[in-house]
């Protein structure tokens, strides 16, 4: 386990959103200051969708905020499981950030054509302000799961054989997605206990692969944290 985790314990899933959405918002408020823009990465997932409904109904300065995507599934761009879809409907078509600010992963091309066209996004954007993920009841984050192995020097990455349908997706890397000023985890449910349990005693899961120069706020209700 790295020593450079903070554990936000609350109660249930909605006091995890909640916190997170502070976060958010102050560490726009920061980067926006010291330098003109916030740059976000989303993640997919049900606590996230509850963050983002939070936001679409705040007043903030949009037009210096720029947002990312930390994986996203091989489908259709109007699949009802795409990433970008569900951001879309509980966020970010009820904002006024500018379209050209929003950059959806092109899953829809296939995982190596995407992940190549996704790959010059991600360079021009780092270091990111902000990254949030998931975590898996396997210990995957993203779309980076357990006995997958990518190239270390890749920003963005290919991914076959995904465990969880669908099987192809694109998934920024463990190291891009590391390299951020924040990085926040957020972590509920019951069948996640296991999975905390293992990456809090070290294991060798994707979920410790991210590995910011920062420290890294872990948001966690009391179903998922057993101590």
């Amino acid at each position: 386990m790295q020593n450079n985790c903070r554990w936000h314990i609350l109660e249930t899933a909605d006091q995890v959103a909640l916190a997170v959405y502070d976060q958010i918002l102050e560490a726009a408020e920061y980067s926006v200051a010291r330098h003109g823009e916030f740059k976000l990465v989303l993640a997919g997932g049900s606590t996230p969708e509850k963050v983002y409904h939070l936001l679409a109904k705040s007043d903030v300065d949009w037009s210096k905020w720029y947002i990312y995507y930390g994986d996203e599934r091989c489908l259709p761009v109007d699949h009802v499981d795409r990433n970008s879809l569900m951001a879309n409907q509980c966020f970010l078509g009820k904002v006024a950030i500018p379209a050209e600010h929003i950059f959806t992963i092109p899953a829809e091309l296939g995982p190596e054509l995407g992940a190549k066209e996704y790959q010059k996004i991600v360079a021009n954007a780092l270091p990111f302000d902000m990254v949030l993920l998931g975590m898996g009841e396997d210990g995957h984050t993203a779309s980076l799961f357990p006995g997958h192995q990518h190239r270390q020097d890749d920003l963005v990455n290919a991914v076959h054989n995904s465990p969880k349908p669908p099987s192809e997706r694109v998934s920024i890397s463990a190291g891009a997605l590391s390299n951020t000023y924040n990085l926040i985890f957020m972590v509920t449910g019951t069948n996640k206990q296991e999975a905390v349990n293992a990456w809090r005693s070290g294991q060798d899961l994707p979920v410790a692969s991210i590995t910011p120069k920062n420290a890294i706020d872990i948001y966690i209700d009391r179903e998922a944290y057993k101590p």
